[in-house]
């Protein structure tokens, strides 16, 4: 059987992880569906590690009604209480309120580009960044589009979770040289 090398910062001890880095993280063609829930997770990861957050995917799946964004732009405020005491979930009374107003915005954003994706290749010199692997946490692209984002009003998104992200949805090609998917995505 052939070793499969990694990016170093998998956890190969967690499964749900493993699948994660090796179907999904840094892949281009995620759908709108798929972007708009990893972009909410993402929000979530403040202050917390991605492992955390992905461990509970599952249970915001259900929480958050499949991640439809029409139908988490109207929660009301009896729904955020059902979240609040959802043990299953992370309970962040902030970061559940910006979960929803970021929601509505996100809505408000595909009105003016039709798509998410769109949106962020706006700000892109190109459809993918490629980048020296580093540890770096931002750059000058998430710090402009976290700009733009706070400007619209989101919250929990600033420009090391947009970098995060940027990563995460493929935008920016950051897998390690020792990772097998960074040879495979490199388009």
């Amino acid at each position: 059987m052939t070793k499969i090398c990694r990016c170093h910062w998998v956890n190969l001890k967690n499964p749900v992880y493993i699948a994660y880095h090796d179907s999904e993280w840094g892949n281009p063609d995620l759908s709108e569906q798929e972007m708009y829930e990893l972009f909410i997770l993402e929000t979530f990861q403040a202050g917390l590690s991605w492992e955390c957050v992905l461990n509970k995917r599952g249970s915001f799946r259900v929480a958050y009604e499949g991640f439809d964004p029409k139908k988490v732009a109207s929660f009301d405020e009896d729904k955020i209480h059902s979240l609040l005491e959802n043990p299953l979930i992370i309970r962040n009374y902030r970061k559940i309120l910006a979960s929803i107003s970021n929601t509505r915005i996100y809505l408000e954003i595909l009105s003016e580009y039709t798509t998410f994706r769109a949106y962020f290749e706006s700000f892109l010199p190109e459809k993918t960044v490629y980048e020296p692997y580093t540890l770096q946490t931002t750059s000058p692209i998430s710090d402009t589009i976290a700009r733009d984002l706070k400007k619209r009003g989101m919250k929990f998104c600033g420009s090391t979770i947009v970098y995060s992200f940027l990563q995460a949805a493929g935008f920016i090609n950051a897998h390690g040289p020792e990772c097998d998917w960074r040879k495979k995505l490199s388009f």
